[in-house]
């Protein structure tokens, strides 16, 4: 599609502050950026970028300014960004419809309209796929599994895999069969090689709206609420429960049997240890809440010089003693 900067602000939700005459029909990054492209600003950092970008237009903040590219002023440019993505560049079109004939599909399995599975994908006995989803090359759901409408599994997604669990007697782990399921509610999107464990008993739950990033891990029997994001290389452990709008950052991790609240945030390379309340916003491991975590992140770095002044002080200070 091609647009003006006029008809694209329009669409977005911007005021143009310039010539909104000029066409584009992609977008690019400000450093990249040439004629027929339009750009976006949504990290203040890069502003100075725009003294040297050659896009024909930069979705903006609306507090930005500039007097050589034209402007789309708005109140979320990164939102905008991603409506404009959509409008000139669309989403990928998928080569087939409904099920590869490479992709194994169980007979007692339900796979809803819409859903696109792809070759190599796996979907077990009883599994039940919903509407308009997207099962990718050798993404795997095991038996009684149920995922709801509009859901993504990337590449190499595993859902249902047993839950670790084992008990152990007599110095040998004893497995404990896994016989709950794993429930992914509307809309959730699971990145490549990410695994989301069936429960002993009862049901692992990801929530509606909730994206998981590549390569994390969600235990046995945990519930994550809508509308989370859990960044890549990170994992929550069994039976913990946690609200809505979870900001995970990448190589976190959440122990087991924990709760948290909603709107929790933490922090990358975080280890949660405890329960949290609705809000939190937790560092360091263990974690623990800001601004007294940062503060622990943030003094660890200089160890090295503290301990180095210390042993100068104690040296200092024996040398005294000794002179007395």
């Amino acid at each position: 599609m091609t647009l003006t900067l006029s008809e694209l602000a329009e669409k977005i939700g911007a005021v143009v502050v310039g010539d909104g005459a000029a066409a584009v029909s992609s977008i690019q990054t400000l450093e990249e950026a040439g004629a027929g492209q339009v750009s976006f600003l949504a990290n203040p950092k890069y502003e100075k970028l725009l003294a040297t970008t050659r896009a024909a237009g930069v979705i903006a903040p609306k507090s930005t300014r500039s007097d050589r590219v034209t402007l789309l002023r708005c109140d979320d440019p990164y939102y905008a960004f991603m409506q404009t993505v959509v409008l000139l560049h669309g989403y990928r079109r998928h080569p087939h419809a409904g099920v590869h004939p490479q992709a194994h599909v169980d007979s007692s399995a339900v796979v809803g309209a819409g859903t696109v599975v792809y070759p190599g994908a796996f979907i077990g006995p009883r599994a039940r796929i919903g509407r308009d989803c997207i099962i990718y090359p050798n993404a795997v759901v095991y038996d009684d599994c149920v995922l709801g409408d509009r859901v993504t599994l990337h590449a190499g997604a595993v859902i249902g895999v047993d839950g670790f669990g084992y008990a152990t007697h007599g110095g040998v782990h004893h497995k404990i069969p896994q016989v709950g399921i794993v429930e992914l509610q509307d809309d959730v999107e699971i990145g490549a090689n990410s695994t989301v464990q069936r429960a002993t008993l009862g049901k692992t739950v990801v929530g509606a709206g909730t994206k998981i990033d590549d390569l994390a891990i969600i235990g046995h029997g945990a519930t994550i609420g809508p509308g989370g994001l859990i960044v890549s290389l990170s994992g929550v452990a069994g039976s913990t429960t946690i609200g809505h709008h979870l900001i995970m950052g990448g190589q976190a991790g959440v122990a087991g049997h924990l709760n948290l609240g909603n709107h929790v945030t933490i922090a990358a390379k975080a280890g949660v240890m405890n329960d949290a309340p609705d809000g939190a916003v937790l560092y360091g491991a263990p974690a623990t809440a800001a601004p007294h975590g940062k503060k622990n992140v943030t003094l660890g770095a200089l160890l090295p010089e503290l301990v180095e002044r210390i042993r100068k002080l104690e040296k200092r200070l024996g040398e005294r003693l000794e002179e007395k």
